[in-house]
């Protein structure tokens, strides 16, 4: 073998391996703008359906106040925990912070509704319960999804090799969006 062909043995090894290092790199990169547009649209999806929670709650307060108009600081809690939830602009953190707020607040407000037997058995009163009911169920879906795609783009941002693409194209840690509501994290009581 002469010097030529060494030279061209190593140069096709030396592009042979650069186009897999470039095809890795590519494929590495584009897997970290999917999770990241997957936690993006997963968060959009928990968002619109907040903001159906938050447009139920009015027409559910005003069913409330009909019979219980004398609790007005239930339902000034209940507005404003509604609005600061409603904001826009809160990370996944904060936005949950706001809606385990909301969510405590609508407790008192079904505590409430409960001293009045007539109001729970208005057909209403129970189409709106139930559409919260539903709702609460697709945020819960919702977070569910979403914290799964956030588990896999931290993964993928911390772990090697893929965490050298990230660090080099500023991708980043993404938020849970976790229920804090004491109700959802305390142990059932079970008595015999």
């Amino acid at each position: 073998m002469n010097v030529a062909s060494v030279l061209i043995i190593v140069l096709v090894v030396v592009i042979l391996v650069a186009v897999i290092a470039l095809i890795w790199f590519v494929a590495m990169y584009n897997g970290l703008v999917r999770v990241r547009n997957l936690v993006q649209e997963a968060w959009r999806q928990i968002d619109v359906e907040l903001n159906r929670r938050h447009d139920l709650i009015p027409n559910l307060v005003e069913s409330v106040k009909g019979y219980a108009a004398h609790e007005r600081a239930v339902f000034d809690e209940v507005a404003r925990a509604r609005s600061a939830a409603a904001a826009p602009g809160a990370s996944p953190a904060q936005q949950a912070q706001q809606e385990n707020q909301l969510t405590q607040a609508l407790g008192r407000l079904f505590a409430v509704a409960e001293a009045y037997p007539v109001l729970r058995a208005s057909e209403n009163f129970q189409q709106l319960q139930t559409e919260l009911t539903n709702t609460e169920d697709r945020i819960a879906a919702g977070r569910r999804f979403y914290n799964a795609n956030v588990r896999t783009l931290n993964t993928k941002v911390e772990s090697f090799p893929s965490n050298i693409v990230a660090n080099m194209f500023n991708f980043e840690r993404a938020e849970y969006f976790e229920a804090e509501d004491p109700q959802v994290r305390q142990a059932p009581t079970v008595s015999f």
